[in-house]
């Protein structure tokens, strides 16, 4: 029989569980125990800072989403796409934020098994079909700047909704055979989850190393195609610039450039630290939502004029 450290203080048999993915649950009320800090000033800033963070987050890209839905001139495929984007930021910071605020603030670092496989799959759908949009983004401003007589006919009204609907459907596909791969291994090695969420590499470390076999390739395969979704971007973009470089006005140049800013989500393969971790997998995970409203929006006129006439058609005509 195997046994694992309970996260109540007491042990928790880990046993067979019929009637669910994962061959292997602690008897009574699965858990497994999040990284956090004891003292109580330390939980006290790190609430304070996710809540900052997860504010900024919630009014950058909601301004965004109501911009571009309200503002019949940023009804375009690029403006489309960012309006995706934004949901897509939403729900990434808030499938791992709220939980870890509650932790911080009532200093509590349990998650259910369920609720930690909730997470694992919500998580995964958003950051893997967010890295799908980036992708057809940056096919979309190609067309736009170095084909521009195509847009029209490459990227019409239902080419776009096909695209994004491709990058939430993929995201989505992916999201559920991670998971179901991931909580379908056995657990032989505790419930402490070294990290301030459920992420897949901290939860294979609790598996038996013969099982994370499987899992292991399967990220293996995903990390290749993410891949060759990055060098497309990256091609995409060399492409955009080289034809930027070629606009004679000056003008021309900074406009371009203001509306192919894009963020990547790069994580390295394996890090010894485990608070190295904890910092990567928070830049990762968390600023991007928080930052990507300010880099769309820093230097987009279009974006601040549709805020514009936002506010005065809200506050100031009645």
């Amino acid at each position: 029989m195997l046994t694992s450290r309970s996260l109540v203080g007491k042990p928790a048999l880990l046993t067979p569980h019929k009637g669910t993915g994962s061959p292997f649950v602690p008897q009574g009320s699965p858990m497994f125990r999040l990284r956090g800090k004891k003292k109580m000033f330390s939980s006290l800033l790190h609430f304070w800072l996710f809540l900052g963070i997860y504010l900024a987050a919630l009014l950058g890209n909601g301004l965004i989403i109501t911009a571009i839905a309200c503002d019949h001139h940023l009804h375009t495929p690029m403006y489309f796409f960012l309006l995706n984007l934004s949901l897509l930021d939403l729900g990434s910071i808030s499938t791992t934020l709220p939980k870890a605020m509650a932790n911080s603030l009532w200093d509590n670092r349990d998650i259910s098994y369920l609720g930690c496989a909730a997470q694992v799959f919500f998580f995964f759908f958003f950051m893997s079909a967010e890295y799908f949009l980036l992708t057809v983004m940056a096919y979309d401003r190609y067309i736009a700047i170095c084909k521009p007589l195509h847009y029209g006919t490459l990227l019409g009204s239902r080419a776009c909704v096909h695209m994004a609907a491709a990058a939430w459907g993929t995201g989505f596909l992916y999201a559920v055979l991670h998971t179901a791969n991931t909580f379908s291994l056995p657990l032989c090695k505790g419930n402490a989850v070294d990290q301030f969420f459920c992420e897949i590499p901290q939860i294979l470390k609790l598996s038996c190393s013969h099982s994370s076999l499987r899992e292991v390739g399967l990220l293996v395969v995903s990390a290749c195609l993410l891949f060759g979704c990055f060098v497309f971007i990256v091609v995409s973009y060399v492409q955009i610039f080289r034809a930027v470089l070629r606009i004679p006005s000056e003008q021309g140049q900074h406009k371009t450039f203001s509306i192919t800013v894009m963020v990547s989500y790069l994580k390295p393969p394996s890090i010894s630290s485990p608070s190295l971790n904890l910092v990567v997998s928070f830049l990762y995970s968390v600023l991007p939502p928080a930052l990507n409203p300010l880099i769309y929006s820093m230097r987009n006129q279009e974006i601040k004029d549709a805020l514009r006439r936002l506010y005065e058609y809200t506050f100031l005509q009645h």
